[in-house]
């Protein structure tokens, strides 16, 4: 996955509280057997005024000028705002890879559903815990100012301000790791390659019959 270390992007505000998984990717995107292509079906049910469908040409499908996403003041915007609860609902680790693939690489909010939380990092989404104070006071610097941008410093653990005002955020110091990197769970894993490599010699020599080959031509 990608590494994250200081991001700077315009910031999106999205004013509900509650926002669960199925109103960031609905279910009827879930039938893919890919990891990729839900950026476009992000926010499906608000995003757009028909009803989608998978296979459909988003390209041609009538836009929600009301919906934040459609705005043209926050076109290209890489941090999501929001409210409590975020992520709520079913487990789907859909729901981080729609956001990650529609451009986001942070969410700020008061609280995250705790699976949404996990599964944000590992996939190099970042979810940040500001207080509902801090989060109501960008939502009105967000509304006030055109392409209102922050800078996410994750090494510093601070979310920046244009003026140079800082917002400090607790992360836990194995996943801050996992995003600085770009480490999901097989990243990880392949870090411990040569040991793997060298126990699967040792044990073949210790048990050759576990080295079974397929047998050819066999009816």
């Amino acid at each position: 996955m990608d590494k994250f270390t200081v991001h700077k992007g315009i910031v999106a505000p999205l004013d509900r509280e509650n926002v669960d998984t199925d109103l960031i990717i609905p279910k009827q995107f879930l039938k893919s057997i890919k990891r990729t292509g839900f950026g476009p079906n992000l926010f499906d049910e608000l995003r757009y005024l028909d009803h989608g469908e998978p296979g459909m040409d988003n390209t041609k499908r009538p836009l929600n000028p009301d919906f934040v996403l459609n705005q043209p003041r926050y076109q290209g915007a890489s941090i999501l705002l929001a409210r409590k609860n975020f992520g709520c609902g079913s487990s789907r680790e859909h729901a981080p890879w729609a956001l990650l693939q529609y451009g986001f690489r942070a969410v700020i909010a008061p609280s995250f559903a705790d699976i949404f939380f996990n599964n944000c990092f590992k996939n190099g989404l970042l979810p940040i815990v500001l207080s509902e104070m801090e989060v109501a006071r960008l939502f009105d610097e967000v509304n006030g100012f055109n392409g209102y941008e922050l800078i996410v410093d994750l090494p510093a653990q601070v979310v920046r301000t244009g003026d140079g005002r800082e917002f400090g955020f607790a992360v836990d110091p194995f996943r801050k790791d996992c995003l600085i990197h770009g480490l999901d769970d097989i990243g990880l894993t392949l870090k411990h390659a040569d040991k793997i490599r060298a126990f699967e010699a040792e044990r073949l020599a210790r048990q050759p019959w576990l080295d079974v080959q397929p047998l050819q031509g066999r009816v």
